[in-house]
């Protein structure tokens, strides 16, 4: 049987060496410029991801979902550990909350703007985990739990994954908000908000494994 699987993967190479990839019969248009047209943003990324693939982007995030699950999983079982790492000396917790209110900024601004400059939602949630992160490895874990389960920063997770679940299904059947005026701050429908979404499940995930690590494994 390896024989088979051998030969078949030679015939497949000779395949790609002799045989010619057809020229797709393309119209004389830019496709960024249609998804553009498509989309009323002129950010083509962001309409591609929101739009033109919303059907993978929802599963990505169901996949995030599914890892942050898995860390609590995995280490349920473990016991808590008895001693945690974090920074106490005051030049490096200045560096580190002077970054993390900076990541926070960012994250804010890719949030809002990403449908209108490079950004998004997904980097607009790496940059507030990067932020969360930085105030974690400077504050007692204590502090850290209690804020997360003050705002809880758990339910407003898994809200904001069900609301990108539902506006993104509504969107594939078809029905789409107004496009607006191409550039301004509320325009390309849906996407704004699909962007702040998952924005908002990326940073609160990040924290929710933050914790568990820190509680767990006594460092990031």
């Amino acid at each position: 049987m390896k024989w088979v699987y051998i030969a078949a993967g030679i015939a497949l190479y000779l395949k790609f060496l002799v045989i010619p990839n057809p020229a797709a019969d393309l119209p004389d248009i830019s496709i960024v410029e249609a998804i553009v047209r498509d989309s009323g943003i002129p950010n083509a990324v962001s309409g591609i991801i929101l739009r033109n693939r919303l059907y993978d982007t929802i599963f990505e995030v169901v996949v995030f979902t599914i890892a942050i699950m898995g860390a609590y999983f995995l280490l349920a079982n473990e016991k808590p550990s008895s001693t945690v790492y974090r920074f106490t000396d005051q030049p490096s917790i200045v560096l580190a909350r002077l970054g993390a209110t900076i990541a926070a900024l960012v994250s804010i601004e890719l949030a809002i703007r990403g449908h209108l400059s490079p950004g998004g939602g997904f980097a607009a949630g790496v940059a507030g985990g990067t932020a969360i992160g930085l105030i974690a490895i400077t504050s007692p874990s204590e502090w850290m739990q209690q804020i997360y389960q003050r705002w809880h920063a758990a339910t407003w997770e898994k809200v904001s994954v069900l609301i990108f679940i539902v506006l993104a299904v509504i969107t594939l059947a078809g029905v789409e908000l107004p496009h607006g005026e191409l550039g301004a701050l509320v325009s390309g429908g849906v996407i704004p908000v699909l962007n702040i979404l998952v924005a908002v499940k990326v940073a609160l995930g990040s924290w929710a494994v933050i914790l568990v690590f820190i509680r767990y494994r006594g460092l990031l």
